[in-house]
């Protein structure tokens, strides 16, 4: 009986003693706040405060001070809270944070200050967070991180600088964040990467630049970031290239670079970021990706050039890339896409490939063929330069009704006709090759080593299909062959080149040779051009060269006569004294001396 009331009387004075931290608790509560004492959470938002509230339940977990009217916080101001693991102090007016103002924090794990006016964090200004791991400074009006703002934090894992005005960044701004994984520098003034003030972050693995000024990527940018794998720059619309090595050091393992003004596929860049997983190259002006330049990214599995203005993916072009499951080329100029650009399309898991100007023909029967296969995103590839399926989805078609629609026909060169020239050496020669087909074939030519030849060189291709021969020499003597390619086939033609040599012996006359020649001229033609050079002519060249330098002087004194003339009459005048040696005579008789002198003038006009 006795236990009975003991019992009872204990469950009594738990019930008062709950009751009475309930009204402890609810006492502390502001009167503008709402408090969860079941949550610990304290929500003091939005009810016009212009400073930190006094009295505070010391047990919060949780409190929201967002949307007042904050203006500054004191030395020490939340001391009293210890067990304080959120503060948001987002949307108020904060333009000055005293330094030691979170000092007593010590459970604190975020902490929110987006959102309002502070120019400059003051070095001291976070000391007391020993655990903190998210702290938000966005949208104030920051122009510099001072040098070891943040050097108290070394629990941070999270930082995000979005939407200031930042300009600088101090070498040792991000000293002591020795956790810190993820950045983000978004929306800033930036027109560089702070590399140097990056130097610190050695264990970051994800760093984001959105809307700055960045207008290149200097060799070596991310040179101490080996830990880093993932890595966003957007929106920097003056950003047009990369160098060779700034990209250098990192293994990254997910790359986006959109909204810039790349006009080409960084592939140097790329080449040693073989752990890729994931690459973005979005809305860049982008009009080709070449072949076998991309092999080195052996585990990529995701490709996005959505957006950009591609107008060719070369054969081979995804050479070597036998993970690659997801392509993204929606929204550019593409015609078609073959199966010979993948390494094997059998992988390919999502295709992209809508709002492009397709031709739909026989180099898409890949597609039809694994249709069931590929996610198209819900938005199927259309039909916009075929003249049959004008506007339809080739996909909405059987495959027997296909099978006549998507076709192609054989490449054919128009003249077969055997082109063999002899010329003299140091001439030019072309030779044409003009082929037919659907699709318009592709016009290769190989030269008498069967080696692909090029734009560039003396011996060049040009856009046309003809082949140009720029003085010719005897060693460019041999068959050239011209292939004429399409997906239906090809065809070919050979032409042969001889060139004579230069005689050995010397002539008395000599030949003005010709600078050009083409299959339609013969040998014998070439050779009734070859102008004569005797006598003769050098006297009438002589003639006409002494004729015309006579009359440009003349020219000359003629206005030399007018300029005098226009500048009036001019006299020149001289005079000059001549005095001759005296002479001394003597004579016995003690005669005196006489001196004779001498005058003239003399006058130029």
């Amino acid at each position: 009986m006795f236990e009975v009331i003991t019992v009872h009387w204990g469950a009594l004075y738990l019930l008062a003693a709950g009751v009475a931290l309930t009204i402890e608790t609810q006492r502390q509560c502001p009167p503008s706040c709402l408090c969860n004492p079941l949550l610990l959470e304290v929500n003091c938002s939005d009810v016009q405060l212009s400073r930190v509230p006094d009295t505070l339940p010391q047990d919060a977990k949780l409190l929201s001070l967002t949307k007042n009217k904050i203006k500054i916080l004191v030395h020490q101001q939340f001391q009293a809270l210890t067990h304080l693991q959120d503060l948001d102090l987002s949307d108020n007016i904060l333009a000055v944070i005293e330094v030691e103002a979170f000092l007593g924090l010590h459970s604190l794990l975020s902490l929110h200050l987006a959102h309002n006016h502070l120019k400059i964090i003051p070095v001291g200004a976070f000391t007391g967070l020993p655990k903190l791991q998210m702290l938000d400074i966005s949208s104030n009006e920051i122009l510099v991180l001072l040098d070891f703002t943040f050097r108290d934090l070394a629990a941070l894992q999270s930082l995000k600088a979005v939407e200031n005005d930042l300009v600088f960044i101090s070498r040792q701004a991000f000293s002591g964040l020795t956790s810190l994984q993820q950045l983000h520098l978004d929306g800033s003034n930036l027109t560089a990467v702070p590399t140097e003030a990056l130097t610190p972050l050695s264990d970051l693995r994800s760093l984001y630049f959105h809307r700055t000024g960045l207008t290149m990527l200097p060799n070596y940018s991310f040179r101490h970031l080996g830990r880093l794998k993932v890595l966003v720059i957007s929106h920097c619309p003056w950003l047009e290239t990369l160098s060779t090595n700034s990209l250098f050091g990192l293994n990254l393992t997910s790359l986006s670079i959109r909204h810039c003004n790349l006009s080409a596929v960084p592939y140097i860049p790329l080449y040693h970021l073989v752990y890729l997983v994931y690459l973005d190259l979005s809305f860049n002006p982008i009009t080709y990706i070449h072949r076998n330049l991309l092999g080195d990214l052996l585990r990529l599995q995701e490709f996005h050039v959505f957006g950009a203005s591609l107008l060719q993916i070369e054969h081979g072009a995804f050479k070597g890339m036998s993970h690659l499951k997801v392509l993204n080329v929606s929204r550019n100029r593409l015609t078609t896409l073959e199966a010979e650009v993948f390494h094997s399309v059998d992988n390919l898991k999502t295709l992209g490939l809508d709002n492009n100007p397709l031709a739909c023909d026989c180099r898409l029967l890949w597609v039809v063929q694994r249709q069931l296969h590929l996610n198209f995103g819900g938005n199927l590839p259309i039909c916009t330069t075929s003249v049959q399926l004008q506007g339809w989805s080739f996909l909405d078609f059987s495959g027997g009704e296909l099978s006549g629609l998507l076709t192609c026909r054989q490449p054919r060169v128009r003249n077969h006709k055997h082109q063999a020239l002899t010329v003299e050496q140091g001439n030019t020669v072309v030779f044409y090759c003009k082929a037919e087909g659907d699709p318009q074939p592709s016009v290769t030519w190989l030269n008498p080593q069967l080696r692909p030849l090029s734009s560039m060189g003396r011996i060049r291709t040009l856009s046309n299909g003809s082949l140009e021969v720029r003085y010719a020499q005897p060693q460019d003597s041999g068959t050239y062959l011209c292939m004429a390619s399409n997906a239906a086939g090809n065809d070919s033609l050979r032409v042969s080149l001889r060139v004579r040599e230069f005689p050995s012996s010397s002539k008395n006359n000599f030949h003005l040779k010709s600078w050009f020649a083409s299959p339609s001229v013969s040998p014998d033609e070439t050779d009734t051009q070859k102008l004569p050079f005797d006598v003769k002519t050098l006297l009438i060249a002589a003639t006409i060269g002494f004729l015309s330098f006579f009359c440009s002087v003349s020219l000359c004194f003629i206005l030399m006569f007018f300029w005098s003339k226009s500048k009036g009459q001019i006299k020149h005048t001289a005079t000059i004294a001549y005095v001759p040696r005296s002479t001394m005579s003597s004579s016995n008789s003690g005669t005196g001396n006489y001196m004779e002198t001498s005058r003239f003038t003399m006058k130029l006009l």
